[in-house]
């Protein structure tokens, strides 16, 4: 059979959002399926990863790409004032009025293009997966070319644990994703989630088609390679870039309430916001702030670590579904990690279950010091040896076992 996917992020773009499809790119074509990939020539995302490797058994189409370049506004306007402020307000306007997201406008030349592969390749099934959630009105015309779709949710549709505030602008936004999540409980054969709580929530839209958890997955041999050299000082890192409600304070708080001998080291997006108020704290040398770097040096930082801090907001109960693929990157670094995230939700329970993990809830400053005063206990006495899982753990949550369930589930459709 033929499968194609469909993603706004793929390499050369860079972070996160790139890795799933990558790896389902990667791990299909050993499972008995021709895979092609539909990606836009240039996302202008603002981060690129040159080094990152495209998956040499599928075969990959590109869209020109016709929307604004990526941005991070709130960086952008941070300690604005006046007519500047207002001049940035409105070079951001225009990326602010697509509905339902700024990534909207690569459909006029995605949807042609797939259409076209689905022709001339023969295609069995087409898989979109978002964020951004624009992608599915992808999967939606090729849907109504006659053949089968798959819409793949990364991110909930509809809630956003990130999304700071209430707008006329953001329920207008909110009002279009509604609609492209409507039209993806219409007419999708099957909708694939990354947790059981997205998948709960498109089972409260009454799909047309099953719905199916298909979580990310550990990438063990990414680490292949790559050592942990023992450090005359603690050092604790976090990869990824803060946005919306993400924040760094309370574990900064907590490291600024003892007097451990922490490095703690920050990979990736780091808020102007957030340094300056960090720098009250009077860390100096115990904080460190990395800018981003590509994926295999932050392996290489992961690795190289005593242990890693793992951050998901509470968000008024909406961070109880996440789980990222942070988690599966740090569970495949198999270094200890503390974890400040909602101690009743799904990064939790799967942390427990492996234990290689303290948690403690996202804005407990107090349990967040006593778990990492417990970590640098542990590795003062000698006892902190990493975090390496089961065979079995790593059978089951390895991303070849993922491709298997949406080989699986591909399979019957066509």
């Amino acid at each position: 059979m033929k499968v194609l996917l469909v993603s706004l992020y793929f390499p050369p773009a860079g972070g996160g959002g790139v890795q799933r499809t990558l790896k389902f790119a990667t791990h299909l074509p050993a499972l008995g399926i021709e895979t092609h990939v539909l990606a836009p020539d240039d996302s202008k995302w603002v981060h690129t990863d040159a080094e990152l490797q495209p998956p040499t058994q599928a075969w990959v189409h590109r869209a020109r790409y016709l929307g604004p370049r990526g941005r991070k506004p709130a960086e952008e306007l941070y300690g604005r004032s006046g007519l500047d402020l207002v001049q940035r307000h409105a070079r951001l306007a225009f990326r602010r009025v697509l509905v339902p997201d700024e990534n909207v406008s690569w459909n006029l030349t995605a949807i042609p293009a797939a259409l076209r592969i689905v022709r001339r390749e023969g295609i069995d099934v087409v898989v979109t997966t978002s964020p951004p959630s624009s992608v599915h009105l992808v999967g939606a015309a090729a849907k109504r070319a006659g053949v089968h779709w798959v819409a793949d949710l990364r991110d909930s549709l509809g809630a956003h644990p990130h999304r700071r505030a209430e707008s006329r602008l953001v329920r207008v936004k909110e009002s279009g994703e509604r609609a492209v999540a409507r039209a993806v409980a219409r007419s999708a054969d099957a909708i694939v989630a990354v947790s059981d709580a997205i998948a709960e929530e498109a089972r409260a839209l009454e799909p047309k088609g099953r719905v199916v958890t298909i979580a990310n997955g550990c990438d063990f041999d990414d680490f292949a390679g790559l050592e942990y050299r023992p450090a005359e000082r603690f050092r604790i890192t976090h990869t990824g870039s803060f946005f919306g409600k993400r924040s760094p304070r309370p574990f900064l708080e907590a490291l600024a309430a003892t007097d451990l001998d922490v490095v703690a080291r920050f990979v990736g997006d780091f808020r102007s916001s957030d340094r300056d108020w960090a720098e009250s704290l009077g860390l100096g040398d115990r904080l460190e702030l990395h800018p981003y770097v590509p994926r295999r040096r932050s392996l290489e930082l992961q690795r190289d670590s005593e242990a890693l801090l793992l951050l998901v907001p509470g968000a008024g109960g909406r961070g109880r579904g996440v789980l990222s693929g942070k988690v599966f990157e740090y569970l495949a670094a198999e270094r200890p990690i503390l974890a400040a995230v909602p101690p009743d939700g799904a990064a939790a329970e799967l942390l427990r279950e492996t234990g290689a993990a303290i948690v403690a809830p996202p804005d407990d400053v107090e349990a967040i010091r006593a778990g990492l005063v417990e970590l640098v206990g542990r590795w003062r006495a000698g006892r902190m040896n990493g975090s390496p899982l089961s065979e079995e753990l790593r059978e089951r949550l390895s991303r070849e076992a993922r491709s298997e369930e949406l080989a699986d589930l591909l399979r019957s459709l066509a």
